[in-house]
């Protein structure tokens, strides 16, 4: 059977992705070499941070803002909670990356923000404990997405809008064609498509790098823990995000959900490869540094360890997206380099995806995530 569109991979971007071709009427199939919701990439651990006040780049913002509706019409697609708000906490010294950005992308965008002192943090929440330079901004509109059920959301949506679903089996190789594309699978089959949309997260590697975007996978690791107070409770605690001298990179985390409190270093972890990540937890060098540096911010919050995953960062040079056609198959897209900041913006991608796929155009500005930045 020949397709109007296949994607392959099936992870936060790529499932959405399908779920828009496929809300299209376009035909459509998915391929994944795992199953849907695996924890072998980017898009697993139960909680992905949501906000708008944008500190990366506030260009990123009308893309978010977009993200959210989309989001929330997801959920009543599916008849499921995916995005709990519980706000955002950024807490630094006043001139800190994290805590100034925020503010300027705040004011840029006329963002909802409380600007908070040290002390009225530390009022709002007595455990937390702030060094003499530090100070804070809580955004109220902050939330967390649970990504398994995301992507399994999405996945559904897009069968029940007429797409296919191939699990388990892998993409060999791709090649044009007259009429597009041919794909070779693990299992011997082939697929023929008009339009290729690649979202595969840390396997994009040979493929970014072959068009000149260096690309690195860095391999970081998750860790919930159990509180021994309920003050880090959802409800009575937010999600927040920590700029702080000595730390190996900042620290972020969610509140308790019922299993176990969830923190990491954003972006800390040693450079490896798709296929040969360690996956096992070392306790001393995965699991100590991370309790030592929480327990200083947030004491007792890591009274017992309930559990730690390895997940992946495909980081580009400028830790912007790559979003673009392919330079030579304009009926290629490409989605990767997330660099551990992307999940959030899974339905918007799917979205762009499916314009670039079957429109040869999106109506979102994407210029500053093109492949022309990478040219010189």
């Amino acid at each position: 059977m020949r397709f109007d569109v296949a994607v392959v991979g099936l992870g936060g971007m790529g499932s959405a992705a399908l779920a828009h071709c496929a809300a299209r009427g376009a035909s459509a199939i998915g391929i994944e070499q795992f199953g849907v919701g695996h924890d072998l990439g980017s898009s697993h651990g139960k909680s992905r941070m949501i906000r708008k006040a944008y500190f990366e780049n506030p260009a990123y913002v009308p893309l978010i803002l977009r993200a959210y509706d989309l989001w929330h019409e997801l959920e009543r697609e599916a008849g499921e909670e995916l995005l709990r708000i519980t706000g955002v906490l950024a807490v630094g010294p006043e001139n800190s990356k994290i805590v100034e950005r925020t503010r300027h992308t705040a004011t840029l965008h006329g963002l909802p923000l409380e600007q908070l002192s040290r002390r009225e943090i530390e009022a709002r929440y007595p455990t937390l404990k702030l060094l003499p330079s530090e100070a804070g901004v809580f955004e109220p509109d902050g939330g967390v997405l649970d990504p398994e059920r995301a992507i399994a959301a999405h996945a559904r949506v897009a069968e029940q809008r007429g797409a296919e679903l191939r699990c388990d089996v892998a993409m060999q190789s791709w090649q044009p064609t007259s009429h597009g594309f041919e794909i070779h699978l693990s299992d011997g089959s082939r697929v023929d498509t008009r339009a290729l949309v690649l979202t595969i997260g840390p396997w994009f590697k040979a493929t970014l790098e072959s068009l000149g975007v260096p690309i690195d996978v860095q391999r970081n690791v998750q860790v919930w823990f159990q509180p021994s107070t309920d003050v880090y409770d959802v409800g009575r605690f937010t999600s927040f995000l920590l700029d702080r001298a000595g730390l190996p990179a900042p620290l972020y985390g969610f509140p308790d959900f019922g299993a176990g409190l969830k923190a990491a270093f954003h972006g800390a972890g040693e450079l490896t490869d798709a296929d040969r990540v360690n996956r096992s937890i070392d306790v001393s060098r995965d699991v100590a540094p991370l309790s030592a540096a929480l327990e200083q911010w947030m004491p007792g919050a890591t009274a017992g360890l309930r559990g730690a995953k390895a997940c992946m960062y495909t980081l580009t040079t400028d830790h912007d997206f790559v979003i673009d056609r392919h330079p030579q198959h304009a009926n290629l897209v490409m989605c990767g380099g997330f660099s551990g900041h992307g999940f959030k913006f899974a339905p918007v991608v799917g979205e762009i995806a499916a314009d670039l796929a079957l429109d040869r155009g999106t109506r979102h500005d994407i210029r500053f995530l093109s492949l022309a930045r990478f040219a010189t």
